[in-house]
């Protein structure tokens, strides 16, 4: 049984995966009919914005799926959500209920806290920060709060 302490950053890791996933899905329907076609057509990945965008998704999706280039990858992808409801949906109504840009926002916002939170522990960047000399450090392994106390005397 795992330690419960644990879970929420294992939680975090699924989040991630899964996000991740349906983004690259997202990308590869729009780019190749795969795994289920597309409401519209499937574009170019040169074609702007649609083609472009779906290459960003496919990619960086895939990235933030398995946890490499995570914060970056997820910054890409909460700015062109953030540019696709701002650029397709807004202008039909003001609220995303109204003008069709729930998926874009919950999307934008969803990669914004992957950015912010990090990938967890289930994630390539975290495996290779572990298998760096000076990986434990970068990594995280040990709290800030518990090195904040080890600079303190009679705190460890």
């Amino acid at each position: 049984m795992p330690d419960p302490r644990s879970l929420p950053p294992i939680g975090i890791s699924l989040y991630r995966i899964i996000i991740g996933f349906l983004m690259a899905c997202h990308g590869a329907s729009t780019l190749t009919g795969f795994p289920v076609k597309p409401t519209g057509h499937t574009v170019s990945p040169t074609t702007w914005p649609g083609g472009v965008a779906a290459a960003l998704q496919l990619v960086f999706g895939l990235l933030v799926m398995i946890g490499l280039g995570t914060r970056l990858s997820a910054v890409v992808l909460s700015g062109t959500m953030a540019y696709a409801y701002f650029s397709v949906h807004q202008k039909h109504a003001l609220l995303p209920m109204a003008n069709g840009g729930e998926p874009a926002a919950l999307f934008s916002w969803s990669f914004l806290a992957i950015a912010l939170v990090g990938a967890g522990p289930l994630a390539l960047d975290a495996l290779l920060a572990r298998s760096r000399p000076d990986g434990a450090a970068r990594a995280g392994s040990a709290s800030r709060s518990t090195q904040a106390n080890a600079a303190i005397p009679g705190t460890d």
